[in-house]
């Protein structure tokens, strides 16, 4: 099914987190294009219940699922080689999913779980999935960050949080990283026909952030009316994944379709390449350079 509106016939696209919120609004628009979906979720029957909303509000057929907690590190690589094992190429990778916690936890993996799902598991499939995405270059990767990034401080001496454990900063921490991550991944991919860029999608109404407890999760019940729609939250996002006039670019920031500045330490190359090297060890990755 091609669609002129935004000429995604044809093309693959991976969006974790893609059953609720921006991510879901995103597949259904891009569905609606004529592109062939592939959603992650945590739990099966909330997935599949997902998958026949996104049918039939999009009009698309090709939209599946695969099933996958973020949490474990051996299940995201399950779910990148069970995403190469179905699909010869990969057009746009969206790294959507996100936590935010009031109070630390740990991944089964013994990793701070903001950390876990929000840098170091988009982190890990991504470079899992860079060689299809070089073979089916010109693709995108978009990583949905936040302007919560400027509450946020990396400290690469204590990536886990163990020392102080505030939620917000520490989400904040977590959305500097894949700014920081996605300006050096597009350094590292010049040459190869593949864009990184990332996105401020605005305060969106979705379940996000519900499942903590405490003042800022009664501030984010209060202000929920205020909020934008995850369609509204998912317009950049989806801008970034189809249009044309963005063919190329990379190493961005963006909300509202336009360039923003991220805080100063995601300008620090140092520091980026050091955050790089410590989520390869957290991650166990071993990348040829």
């Amino acid at each position: 099914m091609e669609n002129a509106s935004g000429g995604m016939g044809g093309k693959v696209v991976l969006i974790t987190g893609g059953t609720s919120g921006i991510g879901k609004a995103a597949a259904t628009a891009l569905a609606a294009m004529g592109a062939k979906i592939v959603v992650t979720g945590r739990n099966r029957e909330r997935g599949e219940r997902a998958v026949e909303e996104i049918r039939r509000e999009s009009g698309g057929d090709e939209i599946s699922l695969l099933v996958a907690d973020l949490t474990v590190q051996a299940e995201v690589r399950r779910l990148a080689e069970e995403f190469e094992e179905r699909h010869d190429r990969l057009d746009v990778l969206l790294n959507n999913a996100g936590v935010v916690q009031s109070k630390r936890t740990e991944t089964p993996d013994g990793l701070e779980t903001t950390l876990a799902v929000n840098h170091l598991a988009p982190f890990l499939l991504t470079n899992l999935l860079l060689g299809l995405l070089k073979r089916s270059a010109p693709s995108r990767i978009i990583t949905v960050a936040s302007e919560a990034q400027r509450w946020g401080k990396l400290d690469l001496d204590d990536l886990q949080s163990t020392r102080k454990y505030r939620g917000m900063p520490v989400y904040g921490m977590t959305k500097l990283a894949n700014i920081m991550f996605t300006f050096e991944l597009a350094e590292r991919l010049r040459g190869t026909g593949v864009t990184a860029n990332c996105v401020h999608p605005g305060a969106v109404n979705t379940n996000f952030g519900t499942n903590n407890s405490g003042l800022g999760t009664l501030l984010f019940r209060v202000s929920k009316p205020f909020m934008r729609s995850p369609e509204q939250g998912a317009d950049t996002v989806i801008y970034l994944a189809s249009s044309p006039d963005v063919e190329g670019m990379t190493g961005k920031y963006l909300s509202d379709r336009k360039l923003i500045t991220a805080s100063r330490q995601a300008y620090d190359e140092d520091l980026r390449k050091r955050l790089w090297e410590a989520s390869e060890e957290l991650t166990s990755l071993e990348v040829a350079a």
